[in-house]
């Protein structure tokens, strides 16, 4: 039966899955732990077929928040597959030090990935009151005659300016904000439109301060859409690619 992997732990916590903890599969697979050399494998029957359904999504975010009240945990991400459960030991044998390792960097911290876009009419009321010329090309652009086209250009142009601007100060400022609660912080992928995507590893004593930081953000920038996710185990900050090519 192949053996589906949902993270690694540590082999001397007992309390890592509680009993009848299940995972993912419809109906979904019992979670269990196979230990050697001091670290665990969380794990359980893969269902055939199995494919990135939300239910399974979930599932698999379920067993490792779950299982990281418990201790710490090195998440892996979905799909994470081995042959069997022969395998999974033999991984656990070889990568026992490197997982021990990781596992002390991440123990009593949890993930909290921070997104911010700009609140679009808020942004462009800062941007024209605080540029005279846009001001005075916003006015120009309003009254009409025969400069009005470049007048529209120039201004298109100089309010993108601005806007490219307040993005790299607005992302500068959260940083500088919530930085001081966090232990490491991780970049995300960029989108258009998006302000600030970054993952903050902060410890679990100092969650509230870094969540009271969140909301005097969203106090004193309210032209900032900001949004926050976790705590979650880190997967920002965990060299898991050994650990999946192992399995």
């Amino acid at each position: 039966m192949t053996t589906y992997v949902y993270g690694i732990a540590d082999a001397g916590n007992r309390r890592v899955v509680p009993g009848g903890l299940s995972g993912v599969g419809n109906p979904p697979r019992p979670v269990r732990v196979l230990r050697v050399g001091g670290v665990a494998a969380l794990v359980s029957d893969c269902p055939p077929g199995l494919r990135p359904r939300r239910r399974d999504l979930f599932a698999h975010q379920r067993v490792l928040t779950v299982a990281a009240a418990g201790g710490p945990v090195l998440p892996l991400r979905f799909g994470s597959i081995s042959p069997d459960d022969s395998a999974v030991r033999t991984a656990l044998r070889d990568h026992a030090d490197l997982y021990r390792d990781q596992l002390e960097t991440v123990a009593d911290r949890v993930e909290y990935n921070v997104k911010a876009t700009h609140r679009e009419n808020e942004v462009l009321r800062r941007v024209v009151a605080g540029n005279p010329e846009i001001r005075r090309l916003n006015e120009a652009t309003r009254s009409g005659g025969q400069a009005v086209y470049q007048d529209r250009l120039r201004l298109g142009e100089l309010v993108a300016q601005e806007l490219r601007a307040h993005e790299a100060q607005d992302a500068a400022a959260v940083e500088q904000v919530l930085a001081p609660f966090a232990e490491s912080r991780r970049p995300g992928p960029q989108a258009d439109g998006r302000v600030v995507n970054v993952s903050f590893l902060v410890g679990r004593d100092d969650t509230a301060g870094f969540l009271d930081a969140v909301d005097r953000l969203r106090e004193t920038s309210p032209h900032l859409d900001l949004r926050v996710n976790g705590p979650l185990p880190p997967y920002s900050f965990v060299r898991t690619e050994t650990a999946e090519k192992a399995v």
